[in-house]
């Protein structure tokens, strides 16, 4: 949990507390002392991207009514599988997400919301509540809790410079003035930071080339690993907050998968930690445990459904295509960028590089275990974040309850690139992820039933889901155009603004 001192918020800094502990009397109390007339209701649809609901504060009672009572909306404008007879629907603010948003002209502040049905209760097939279930279920089932985060890869487009030139597709941490947003990208992380995002670090991606007079470089902000229903909040703000940030620059932006040929796509992967008690339970004595081998084996098993919910729309499967660094094949590695779940480099070599690099350093009693994580590699921004994150606990649950999970993740295990000449034997043995959301939804219909156990998963959810995917008709798209460049351009554009 973040601490007060030095904090990024200001109503953490103002009300002196964690934004989880925020009350309505603690908020109230905020907007009254700075003139605030002005609050948004915000909350995903079905398509992940942040809705808006404006509210003029006409007096104290009308505000303490919105506050305390929510607001009605249209559920089935939000939802695909919300049936327009019964479609109205409740949106009531959590406290603990509230912010200033940086771009109002008139000072507002926000919140994220929960949905509610007619009766009161939470909205089953809503993706924030969704999550919640399935966290919820992990922590009952494992005694663990689910903590994850994501590395937010973006394209930020504008006219391109004749000066410092980047080399095309070597932008991978490179400064200024070869990169040319480094300024942007470090306002984008203020702005999430003060919305109550977690950030880790930013920097720009191995994606930079120049086409039509147009400079497109590759941008990244990775985030700190938190509950994953904190981790999907903050994602869902980040891609809201660049985007507008982007659009006052005069700059346009796009987490599209692929954006073009024989280019670096942009992904959003996903880091996971279990903890119990404050403490990671990933490592034991300094090697991966079994416990995150078992969760490992639970994504090995449920790989080919996730990209249901992770790879949303047909140019995801331009990017996951074979031989390139995102992956196709399920199996897992150490240090290994060609594989679909990574384990990276978890400080665990007991060597104390602090004092190693600064020799007048006393010894370091830091903990380091907490760092270690695991990566699932597969998922775009095209993915509802909040589904992505639920499709994850469930699989590591699955994983952690399965009797075989060790023999599975032994099993599915590899050490070297799999994409290397000598290693095609090894690739022809692996399961392959779905190369289309037709395939991704039929391969959700084989295994739904572990996603909608323990009510995690709603069955109209599942319907819609794999409705939706259905409806794009790329079942054989990708090979049907791999040498029609104008027919791939027309796809990038019309999901050039995805998730």
């Amino acid at each position: 949990m973040a601490t007060i001192d030095m904090n990024a918020s200001d109503l953490v800094v103002a009300l002196k507390k964690p934004r989880a502990k925020f009350t309505k009397k603690d908020v109230t109390a905020f907007i009254r002392k700075n003139g605030i007339r002005h609050v948004n209701f915000m909350y995903p649809g079905g398509d992940g991207r942040l809705k808006t609901l404006n509210f003029v504060i006409n007096d104290a009672d009308y505000l303490d009514e919105i506050l305390t009572c929510g607001e009605r909306v249209d559920g089935s404008s939000l939802f695909s599988y919300i049936e327009a007879s019964s479609s109205d629907l409740y949106v009531v603010p959590r406290y603990s997400t509230a912010f200033m948003d940086p771009f109002a002209t008139l000072p507002t502040i926000c919140f994220l919301c929960s949905f509610f049905n007619k009766d009161g209760q939470p909205l089953e097939s809503s993706p924030e509540h969704t999550l919640h279930k399935a966290c919820a279920a992990f922590k009952k089932s494992t005694g663990l809790e689910f903590q994850a985060m994501g590395e937010l890869e973006y394209y930020v487009i504008s006219d391109a410079s004749a000066s410092f030139p980047a080399v095309d597709q070597k932008g991978y941490h490179e400064s200024a003035p070869f990169a040319k947003f480094n300024e942007f990208r470090q306002k984008c992380m203020l702005c999430i930071a003060q919305a109550g995002g977690q950030i880790k670090y930013g920097h720009s991606e191995v994606g930079n080339f120049t086409q039509d007079g147009k400079l497109y470089e590759q941008n990244e902000i990775e985030f700190l690993p938190c509950p994953a229903e904190d981790a999907a909040n903050q994602l869902t703000i980040a891609k809201w907050m660049i985007r507008n940030l982007g659009h006052q620059f005069g700059y346009d932006v796009t987490f599209a998968p692929k954006i073009t040929v024989g280019k670096a796509g942009s992904g959003l992967h996903v880091h996971m930690r279990l903890m119990k008690n404050g403490v990671n339970q990933m490592l034991k004595n300094g090697v991966l445990s079994d416990v995150a081998k078992c969760a490992i084996a639970g994504m090995m098993e449920l790989a080919p459904s996730i990209t249901a919910f992770g790879n949303m729309n047909p140019t995801s499967y331009f990017r996951l295509v074979p031989h390139q660094e995102a992956p196709t094949n399920v199996c897992w590695g150490d240090r290994n960028r060609s594989v679909l779940v990574r384990v990276p480099l978890g400080w665990a070599s007991k060597s104390d590089l602090c004092k190693q690099a600064n020799p007048g350093e006393p010894e370091s009693a830091y903990d380091v275990r907490q760092k270690q994580t695991v990566e699932m590699r597969s998922p775009d921004a095209s993915a509802n974040v909040y589904l992505l994150m639920a499709g994850l606990a469930v699989a590591c649950r699955h994983g952690l309850e399965m009797k075989n999970g060790l023999e599975i993740a032994e099993k599915t295990y590899v050490n070297v690139n799999i994409h290397k000449r000598e290693n095609a034997k090894l690739l022809d043995s692996l399961a392959t992820l779905p190369d289309s959301c037709w395939a991704s939804a039929d391969k959700l219909v084989e295994q739904r039933a572990v996603y909608e156990e323990k009510g995690v998963f709603s069955p109209a959810m599942i319907d819609g889901i794999v409705a939706q995917l259905k409806a794009f008709k790329d079942k054989t798209l990708r090979r049907d155009v791999s040498k029609k460049p104008a027919e791939i351009a027309k796809l990038v554009k019309t999901y050039f603004y995805c998730g």
